[in-house]
């Protein structure tokens, strides 16, 4: 082509263009807007991207809440290779830094990257001098592996064992007419590890140490039956409520009865100690609180609930009562006053799991019935509710773990299983199935390890759930091992 024609050619096209280049400018915004042509190619700009952020951002969208939930709750070694996995990956492309790998179930928190400032995702240096080798930090200069020193460093970091809960009990008792009756407390492990269950009209210790069985009492010569047992801190007593109402105070290594407390009009199905005074909860809807050191006239009467009471738990600091009832209550009480100090009525239905934290002053759970289904966690200083989250089956009993910030439940209708939850995350650690009817009794050993749990399938099974030491040694079973209590 002439190169004075490729001129004029190029003078004429931009003759044509300049009009519309100053109609775009000078343009108000009445007119209509007027496209303008810039180039055949758009090349988008990156430098205020935060790369890390996007890509956490594309990996959490493409999963359901349930799918986030699954992995919420994932305990296994797969599920620790894949953060392994992703911390590698955020370290070789986006230069994180990682050098441990973070724990998913560190309170449900998630792991922060380091601030990187805003580094583009390419990034090319010039190593104008090597560093010396050094065995422990560094890598060797003749390796032949692509990874950088924070990856080796990640990958040599050392792993926290996955938490192992044997998922079958270590033992197994048989207990004939264990009544299956959701609003009754009828076993209880003493601080000098004997196990006191309540069998229709009579009252069994079982030595966990010796494995021995005696009989404490028979209340069939009354005609009537056991409906709660509660031993006392010190475990050398053990309070027995009963269907006709009264309240009897036992001697476990005497074997005799030290007396009898009157006062309720119908069943005592909840008993909670606090030092030397003893709280009573009955289906008359009167809480009794009375010292056992003293005559049977001495007592306090609280009066809250509209339904039988069947729950009652003492804090830590013996200062407040929680009491759960039938009327899908759950009120606090304090040492003093004869009315309430708080009441929460969230629950849907009945109120019989109750647990005070060990590790958090003023932390109470709470669990309800079949129509509720849900574990409750209160602030009671402030009077509070902090969270929630739906079992899907009838709670039974809530107890916490003396040594980790982890709480087990027991279950009802529809699934009769066992949960052991991490707090506050709510993640399941374990879920224990075995119990053929609903498990409605519940009680930890005296050295925390150790649940026993009974259901209406008139069997006592134990199960190693919490560990002081968070080993991973699992808990050895025993099968076929039945025991009858005679």
């Amino acid at each position: 082509m002439d190169q004075d024609y490729e001129r004029r050619l190029l003078r004429q096209i931009n003759h044509q263009n300049l009009p519309e280049r100053r109609l775009a400018k000078s343009g108000c915004a009445s007119s209509s807007p007027v496209s303008v042509k810039l180039g055949d190619r758009f090349i988008p700009t990156r430098a205020g991207s935060n790369w890390s952020v996007n890509f956490h951002c594309a990996n959490e969208n493409c999963r359901s809440p349930n799918q986030n939930h699954k992995a919420k709750e994932a305990g296994s070694d797969t599920g620790k290779d894949a953060v392994a996995y992703a911390a590698l990956l955020r370290n070789e492309l986006l230069g994180a830094g990682i050098e441990a790998v973070p724990d998913p179930h560190a309170d449900g928190r998630r792991h922060a990257l380091p601030a990187e400032g805003n580094h583009s995702l390419f990034r090319y240096t010039v190593h104008t001098k090597r560093v010396p080798f050094d065995s422990g930090n560094e890598v060797s200069p003749y390796s032949l592996s692509p990874l950088s020193n924070k990856s080796h460093k990640l990958l040599r970091s050392p792993r926290k064992p996955a938490r192992k809960i044997s998922k079958i009990p270590f033992k197994v008792l048989d207990a004939p007419e264990l009544q299956d009756d959701f609003y009754l407390n009828l076993v209880d492990w003493s601080a000098g590890n004997l196990l006191s269950v309540g069998l229709g009209a009579c009252v069994y210790l079982w030595s966990a140490c010796t494995s021995q069985v005696t009989r404490l009492c028979d209340l069939s010569v009354d005609g009537d039956s056991v409906t709660s047992v509660c031993w006392n801190d010190r475990g050398s007593l053990v309070a027995v409520g009963t269907h006709k109402g009264y309240v009897q105070i036992w001697d476990a290594a005497g074997g005799r009865k030290l007396t009898s407390l009157e006062g309720h009009s119908a069943r005592v199905g909840a008993l909670a100690w606090n030092g030397d005074q003893l709280s009573s909860g009955s289906r008359d809807r009167v809480i009794l609180q009375r010292d056992v050191r003293t005559p049977p006239p001495a007592e306090r009467r609280l009066q809250g609930h509209r339904q039988e009471v069947c729950g009652l738990k003492w804090s830590p600091d013996h200062q407040h009562l929680a009491s759960g009832g039938n009327d899908n209550k759950l009120l606090v009480w304090n040492s003093s006053s004869l009315l309430p100090v708080q009441q929460y009525s969230d629950h849907l239905a009945a109120v019989k799991a109750i647990a005070w934290s060990p590790h958090q002053h003023g932390l109470l759970a709470s669990g309800g019935g079949t129509a509720d289904r849900c574990l409750r966690f209160w602030n009671t200083l402030t009077g509070q509710a902090l969270q929630s989250t739906d079992t899907g089956s009838q709670v039974c009993n809530l107890a916490w773990s003396k040594h980790a910030n982890e709480l087990v439940s027991t279950h009802g209708y529809s699934q009769n299983q066992i949960l052991v939850w991490k707090y506050p995350s709510l993640t399941q650690v374990a879920k224990l199935t075995g119990h053929s009817y609903r498990v409605l009794y519940l009680a930890v050993s005296p050295d925390g390890e150790a649940i026993v749990t009974g259901a209406g399938d008139e069997t006592l099974r134990f199960w190693n759930v919490f560990s002081k030491t968070r080993c991973t040694k699992e808990s050895k079973s025993v099968l076929n091992l039945f025991t009858r209590i005679r």
